[in-house]
């Protein structure tokens, strides 16, 4: 898979590997689910699709309660999210999203899904996750920890998502870090997407300006 930049589209597919991992299947119907998703994410790629989005792996929320059975579901679940993309070509880079969650005791396992980008719930449960990156664990792919809350009408100013997105420069090397919203905006009026999306671009320009003249 693609760690680099290519034609971007993103092709979402809704809620699929919440599917796949969230209902205790069986192990056949299991593996059905992710080689449908597979056989979607070739069609895409043969189409001329080279940036794919597989949404919401919601690792966390099909954990058991049962410490004995945690690591065997972990390693089942991000297997078949490994299977959806195992036959992608380099040049075609993988995305996917984890919403709210507590993110920072399966941190490897995320790591292990292997995406090229992940985003990731940041900004509601006040920056929680960073304090992973502060303890020392390395993220090797593209990450992008939510700027700001999206199921909030608040629109963030300029100045306070510049404030976060330093907060990540201080854990995160900056040829990782992608900057993004919490989850998606549908739960927003226009009247406060569009200021809210001008004020993450605005610092996001800001913060590169800095770095630049930094060098």
């Amino acid at each position: 898979m693609s760690r680099g930049m290519n034609h971007f589209v993103f092709i979402i597919y809704s809620n699929a590997a919440a599917t796949l991992i969230l209902f205790a299947l069986s192990f056949s119907i299991h593996s059905g689910i992710s080689l449908a998703i597979k056989d979607e994410v070739e069609d895409l790629e043969r189409a001329g699709i080279t940036v794919i989005h597989i949404d919401e792996a919601a690792l966390r929320e099909g954990l058991p309660l049962r410490k004995s059975e945690q690591a065997s579901y972990l390693e089942w679940v991000i297997h078949s999210f490994r299977i959806t993309n195992c036959s992608v070509e380099d040049t075609t880079q993988i995305h996917t999203h984890m919403c709210y969650s507590n993110f920072n005791d399966i941190i490897h396992s995320i790591i292990n899904m292997d995406a090229d980008v992940i985003t990731i719930e940041n900004s509601r449960s006040d920056e929680k996750l960073l304090s992973i990156f502060r303890e020392g664990v390395k993220y090797g792919a593209g990450i992008s920890p939510g700027v700001y809350d999206i199921h909030s009408p608040r629109i963030p100013s300029t100045e306070e998502i510049a404030d976060r997105i330093n907060k990540m420069l201080a854990v995160l090397e900056t040829n990782i870090l992608w900057v993004n919203p919490n989850c998606g905006l549908k739960t927003r009026k226009y009247t406060e997407v569009k200021p809210a999306l001008s004020n993450m671009v605005a610092a996001t320009k800001l913060l590169r300006t800095q770095l630049a003249s930094a060098k």
